[in-house]
C-alpha cells in the first residue's frame, strides 16, 4: 500500500485518484498536487508561522508524506535554521521535492527519504524535532498504532504538528442557477461515504474515534494546541483558483460515477465545460473557501 500525500485535495480525501494504481501518471498527479499545494501556501504559511511559536529552534523537521514537496520547502522557509527532510512513499514526487528544494535556494539543507509510513521513520540518521503530517495519517490503516509510532521518533522536547478534518471547501453558491440547489452538500455526503470505504479497506484498518487530541495523549504526548486556519479566497476569484476548482470538480464527477443522480451529472458536466457561460470556467460567483485545522502536541519524556 501506498500512503496518500498531504497535497492532494483541499479536504484531503479526493475519490478521482487511488494511489495504489500502477498505471497513474506521476508527472501529471505532481502537477495537480503542486498546484492545489500553492494555491493553498498562504494557509499553510500562517500555520508554520503558529508552529513557530511552539518549536522555536528545530533542529530536524520531518514532512510525513511530502508528496511532491511544496509544503516542505515552506517549512524550511519558515525554519531557516533546520534541515527538512521529506518523507514519502514516491520517488517520482520525493524527485520533485528535491527539484523545488533546488530551484528555492534551500538543496544544502533538504533531504528526501522513500518509504513507508510509519516504519521508514526508522531510517532518519536522528529524531526530529518537528514531525508535520498533513492528511497523510489518515491513510494508514491503525492510525492509534501510527501515532504512537510518531511519538516514539520524536526528540524529547520534540512536536508532533497533525493536519486532519477541518470543513469541507467551498466554490460556489448554494443556488447555482442550474441543477437542484445544494450540490456540493451532497457531494460532502458522497464523499464521507466513499472516504468511510477507504479507511475500512486500508490493510489493518482499525474503526478509530477522531478525537485527535486524545489520540496523541494515548501516545504520550502532551497536547498543546489546536488550532483552524483559512483559505479565502473571494468570487469573482483567480485563473489559477478556477482551474483548482475544475480540477477538484472533474475527479469528484469520474470518482463518484453511478452514485451521482443524472440532475447533479448534468450540472457537473456543465460546471466542467468551458464553452459553457454557467461554468467555473467563466462565471463570476466561484470562490474558494477552506478551513484546515492543526493539532499539536509535545512529547515530554
Amino acid at each position: 500500500m501506498t500512503h496518500d500525500h498531504h497535497e492532494d485535495h483541499p479536504q484531503g480525501r479526493s475519490p478521482g485518484h487511488h494511489h495504489e494504481h500502477a498505471d497513474i501518471d506521476w508527472n501529471e498527479m505532481a502537477s495537480v498536487l503542486e498546484a492545489q499545494a500553492e494555491l493553498f501556501t498562504p494557509l499553510y504559511e500562517r500555520a508554520l508561522a503558529w508552529l513557530g511559536h511552539k518549536q522555536t529552534a528545530p533542529g530536524l523537521i520531518v514532512d510525513a508524506g511530502s508528496g511532491p514537496g511544496v509544503v516542505s520547502c515552506l517549512l524550511a522557509d519558515a525554519f531557516p535554521g533546520a534541515r527538512v527532510v521529506a518523507v514519502d512513499g514516491t520517488e517520482p514526487l520525493l524527485e520533485r521535492a528535491r527539484g523545488r528544494a533546488a530551484r528555492l535556494g534551500v538543496a544544502d539543507r533538504f533531504g528526501t527519504l522513500a518509504g513507508e509510513l510509519p516504519g521508514v521513520l526508522d531510517d532518519l540518521d536522528y529524531p526530529p524535532d518537528l514531525l508535520w503530517a498533513s492528511r497523510s495519517l489518515h491513510h494508514l490503516g491503525d492510525q492509534r498504532a501510527a501515532l504512537a509510532a510518531f511519538a516514539a521518533r520524536l526528540a524529547p522536547g520534540g512536536t508532533l504538528a497533525l493536519l486532519e478534518g477541518g470543513l469541507p471547501a467551498r466554490f460556489l453558491p448554494r443556488d447555482l442557477g442550474i441543477g437542484r440547489p445544494g450540490l456540493q452538500a451532497r457531494l460532502d455526503a458522497l464523499e464521507e461515504e466513499w472516504f468511510a470505504r477507504m479507511r475500512a479497506d486500508l490493510p489493518g484498518a482499525v474503526a478509530e474515534t477522531e478525537d485527535w487530541p486524545g489520540l496523541m495523549a494515548a501516545a504520550g504526548l502532551r497536547h498543546t494546541g489546536t488550532r483552524s486556519f483559512l483559505l479565502d479566497l473571494p468570487a469573482p476569484t483567480t485563473d489559477r483558483a478556477r482551474a483548482h476548482v475544475a480540477t477538484v470538480l472533474s475527479r469528484m464527477r469520474d470518482g463518484f460515477g453511478d452514485e451521482l443522480d443524472a440532475t447533479d451529472r448534468a450540472t457537473l458536466d456543465r460546471l466542467l465545460d468551458p464553452e459553457d457561460p454557467a461554468s467555473v470556467h467563466r462565471r463570476r460567483d466561484v470562490f474558494v473557501l477552506a478551513a484546515h485545522t492543526v493539532y499539536t502536541a509535545e512529547r515530554t519524556g
